[in-house]
């Protein structure tokens, strides 16, 4: 009778240990030694980690031109933070290509040693940032949750989340926690013409949006510092291509060889972005390596 007991026991322990290995388990603390940027990846058990970025891009700020406003606002804030100064929530809105997620890097390559580190969440896993910002909050480093090309469409889940972390929580802001966001929506969400329907007017004019409108409106408003990107005129595009060019190791001779080449690449792929001019500058230091 006891060896059935026992055994029946042992079933039972080993049945309530495979449960517990399916069950959501509390987000463990990464080494934070191991890199100075993270990804937060959730797996198919539902248990999320944060996994190290083994090879950083090796982005600086001087490789970026063309957007020196927007990098002297990014630059500024970024700095306000490392130091411990009062510091925004920031949203980087406008073209494809034009140096929005470049930007952000190269701002974690050049305070990294100050202690700024970033982890890069996706749009589907914003539900859980509660459980990141809890991980990190007793940290000394200061962090950057980035999340790039966001976007939502109505009733998405990360869209509440990510509106609560920002400014709409019980809890208080934590003061080593940033969120960067890049967006080719302005509002972050999709927006149709007949929400225009919605607007009303006082009779001196003023101008009233509806309440559809004000809740699309409501989550871009709690990023406290709007940076906006633009399509990069011909000049400017030639500018960006011979920092490219340069970069990879062409001379003056060679990067006036090549503009001819560069405009023709950008009307055939219908853009003159920078991500479009670095890719270019690849594409013709390839074909031409012994101009390297």
């Amino acid at each position: 009778m006891n060896e059935k007991f026992e055994h029946l026991l042992e079933r039972a322990e080993q049945l309530i240990s495979r449960i517990e290995s399916v069950l959501p388990q509390p987000m463990s603390a990464p080494d934070w030694n191991a890199s100075i940027a993270w990804r937060y990846r959730k797996r198919a058990s539902g248990h999320g980690a944060l996994e190290p970025v083994r090879h950083v891009a090796a982005m600086s700020l001087a490789d970026l031109k063309e957007i020196d406003l927007q990098k002297e606002k990014i630059q500024r804030n970024t700095l306000q933070f490392v130091q411990g100064k009062p510091a925004n929530n920031v949203l980087l809105t406008g073209a494809r290509g034009t140096g929005k997620s470049s930007l952000i890097k190269a701002c974690l390559n050049a305070y990294a040693s100050q202690g700024l580190r970033l982890i890069e969440v996706d749009k589907a896993d914003l539900t859980d940032l509660p459980d990141i910002v809890d991980v990190v909050s007793d940290r000394p480093e200061k962090f950057i949750v980035f999340c790039d090309d966001l976007s939502f469409e109505d009733g998405e889940a990360g869209y509440k989340a990510l509106k609560s972390i920002l400014d709409g929580s019980i809890a208080a802001a934590t003061p080593n926690v940033l969120i960067y966001a890049t967006s080719n929506r302005r509002h972050l969400l999709p927006e149709y013409m007949k929400e225009n329907l919605s607007y009303t007017h006082t009779d001196d004019g003023e101008v009233h949006p509806g309440e559809v409108v004000e809740e699309k409106i409501s989550l871009s408003e709690r990023f406290g510092l709007w940076v906006s990107f633009y399509p990069f005129s011909q000049d400017e595009f030639l500018t960006i291509v011979a920092q490219w060019l340069a970069s990879l190791g062409a001379d003056q001779a060679v990067i006036d060889a090549a503009r001819p080449e560069a405009l023709i690449w950008a009307l055939e792929r219908g853009s003159r972005s920078g991500r479009v001019a670095y890719q270019f500058a690849r594409d013709y230091m390839g074909q031409h390596p012994a101009k390297a």
